[in-house]
């Protein structure tokens, strides 16, 4: 779902738009170092990543629905998290990791965090940046050291290393505590807390390398040898009460098997394909492969017999229609994301794909109806700027320039190119109606804009 074939997993930049989940990307950008970073968005990574993390929240006393699991695209080893709404873990750690267990030690250390008030004091420091022109200025503040990034679409952002340490570190206290609490959920949701032990044995050493080489983890969630012993008293004393999830290994598996075939390369992803665990994630990983050398005619023969070997999964079909619609074949493409978007109607980055495999077909009928399930996704979810990009084609399609400018305002505030974005919120305000819905949002972006223009000026 993204603008080439070697790059499926679609990508979103600080959001500036669209509430709570808007302050955490925010904070997100803050957070990044000296490096571009960016958020993965892939419907089957996020719902097996999910899938693993609902049992561990349940038990934190937690909303599964209200918590994402989001994964950022970064080699080093992270996770963290900054608000009450979101996990964020690097996809290095993900890849590093060797177990689920492991996996779910780590979300449920973080969601220790949420669960004892640790990032509260974060966000009393920052309720200004929950209005349009309070996450102008941090934005704009993140955009004026901004880099790019060969990646795609990004966060990019520049920070001192007293940000970070505001934004994500954690004391001594709080991490015991986070720790204390991570054993007795993952106890209940009957996941062994001895795979926390084996996460934090991975950092053990970290305290011994200078700065610049410890990974972020262990610079924002520091590591003593007390705390390790802690930690082992407290994994020794919690007991599964629960049975384990009988699908925790499959979710794992999968989740890593597709973040390391679209990550890592082709021959990576044959390699290790050999040794996945079960015969539908073989297949995926091969088809990924396949498409990326690109070897198209094995890339469709190997989605084609996974989407006959699982019927039912909307998340294959969603991978055979992004597989068929690079391959320039958009008739089957369609057809493949509607399967899809029936066996997932609630998911929108399906969806998403549904409607631009829709606008590929370059027909009138396929335009309205593109248009139509491209507006009801982006309600669903507007962290998505090639969504956005695609909703601007068809309003442009459809004879409507000022939604088509407001699509297009949006996409460059999330990909944090004020400039950009201040151009045609600035066209928006001049087609739409004064004091719609939509002029109201293009002047969210105008104020933002501004406020960006200040900051150079004042440098």
């Amino acid at each position: 779902m993204t603008r080439n074939r070697n790059d499926h997993i679609c990508q979103t930049k600080s959001n500036l738009i669209s509430g709570r989940l808007v302050l955490l990307l925010v904070f997100l950008a803050f957070a990044s170092g000296l490096r571009a970073q960016t958020l993965l968005r892939d419907p089957d990574i996020e719902h097996d990543l999910n899938a693993l993390a609902r049992p561990i929240l349940s038990a934190a006393g937690l909303s599964p629905s209200r918590v994402k699991i989001l994964v950022i695209k970064d080699r080093s080893l992270n996770a963290f998290v900054i608000d009450g709404r979101a996990i964020f873990i690097h996809s290095g750690l993900i890849l590093k990791l060797k177990s689920a267990g492991q996996l779910q030690a780590v979300i449920a250390h973080e969601a220790g965090h949420i669960a004892n008030g640790h990032i509260s004091r974060r966000l009393a420091n920052m309720r200004s940046a929950r209005t349009a022109a309070g996450l102008g200025l941090l934005l704009s503040a993140v955009a004026a050291q901004a880099g790019g990034t060969k990646a795609g679409i990004g966060i990019a952002a520049g920070t001192t290393s007293a940000a970070k340490r505001i934004f994500l570190s954690h004391t001594r206290a709080e991490e015991s505590s986070a720790d204390q609490s991570s054993a007795r959920y993952m106890a209940r949701a009957g996941t062994d807390p001895k795979a926390m032990i084996e996460v934090l044995e991975m950092f053990r050493n970290q305290e011994l390398l200078s700065v610049s080489r410890q990974d972020p983890y262990a610079l924002s969630h520091p590591l003593t040898r007390e705390r390790l012993s802690r930690a082992k008293a407290y994994a020794a004393s919690y007991k599964p009460t629960a049975k384990p999830d009988p699908n925790a290994a499959y979710w794992f598996a999968r989740a890593r098997g597709k973040l390391g075939a679209f990550l890592l390369g082709s021959s990576w992803s044959l390699r290790e394909a050999k040794k996945a665990p079960s015969p539908d994630i073989k297949l995926m990983m091969q088809a990924i492969a396949w498409h990326r050398i690109p070897k198209q005619a094995k890339a469709i023969k190997a989605i084609a017999a996974l989407t006959s070997q699982r019927p039912k999964d909307a998340y294959y079909f969603e991978l055979q229609g992004q597989i068929l619609l690079e391959s320039r074949k958009p008739e089957s493409a369609v057809k493949a994301y509607a399967r899809a978007v029936s066996l997932a109607p609630r998911e929108p980055l399906i969806a998403a794909g549904y409607g631009r495999a829709l606008l590929a077909l370059n027909t009138a009928a396929g335009n309205r109806k593109a248009l139509s399930i491209l507006e009801k996704a982006r309600a669903r979810d507007p962290q998505d700027p090639r969504l956005l990009h695609d909703l601007a084609v068809a309003y442009a399609k459809a004879g409507k320039p000022g939604q088509a400018a407001l699509a297009t305002a949006e996409r460059f505030a999330l990909q944090g190119k004020l400039k950009d974005a201040g151009l045609h919120a600035k066209r928006a305000s001049d087609l739409l109606p004064r004091g719609s819905t939509g002029w109201n949002r293009a002047q969210d972006v105008l104020r933002a804009a501004e406020q960006a223009t200040k900051r150079r000026k004042r440098k």
